[in-house]
């Protein structure tokens, strides 16, 4: 566009483990919001705190940790909670909590089932501040196993929807506690 300078920013990406890599597993789905007004320090505590999310996020409930820990996810954290009509088991495999100039993560590996019927996923998160006092929101899952071709093939996509849902919720939530809507 003429005569209009544009910023070069540069933005982080999700880590993916071995065996997780987009592109190489039965199912991806990526979901993405930039907001305004709202930071990392804003989102983070309502993303690491499982047991808010029903809150802001209807497909998500039951929640527990495991070995006594909680209520905050941390490296290495077991939990369990219930999604897309799944129960899932969990271990918390990536956690970077925010820190000024970094982007925030938070990662875990998530399984259902077992044999045929066994799902396995890594869902990472990456929130990051942006210039012009905004926040960017990422979240990306991998899934391998018989349940994630299945998933990979019904549309409308009930992973790409219902992580949506997640984002926006988590976003109003932000808003709502920072006293705007």
């Amino acid at each position: 566009m003429a005569g209009v300078e544009i910023e070069k920013i540069t933005m982080s990406e999700i880590i993916w483990p071995q065996g997780f890599v987009p592109g190489f597993t039965d199912n991806y789905c990526s979901n993405e919001l930039i907001v305004a007004g709202l930071s990392t320090a804003d989102i983070w505590p309502l993303l690491n705190t499982p047991s808010l999310w029903p809150r802001y996020y209807a497909n998500s409930a039951n929640i527990q940790f495991q070995d006594g820990l909680g209520p905050e996810l941390r490296e290495g954290t077991r939990f369990s909670f219930e999604t897309f009509g799944f129960p899932v088991e969990a271990r918390c495999v990536e956690y970077l909590a925010p820190v000024k100039g970094q982007p925030a993560r938070v990662a875990w590996h998530g399984w259902a089932g077992e044999g045929d019927a066994r799902l396995d996923v890594h869902h990472a998160w990456l929130i990051e501040d942006l210039s012009g006092d905004r926040v960017r929101i990422l979240t990306q899952e991998t899934q391998n196993g018989l349940p994630a071709i299945e998933l990979a093939k019904t549309r409308p996509n009930p992973m790409i929807n219902g992580h949506q849902d997640w984002l926006e919720g988590l976003r109003t939530e932000a808003l709502k506690i920072k006293g705007r809507k």
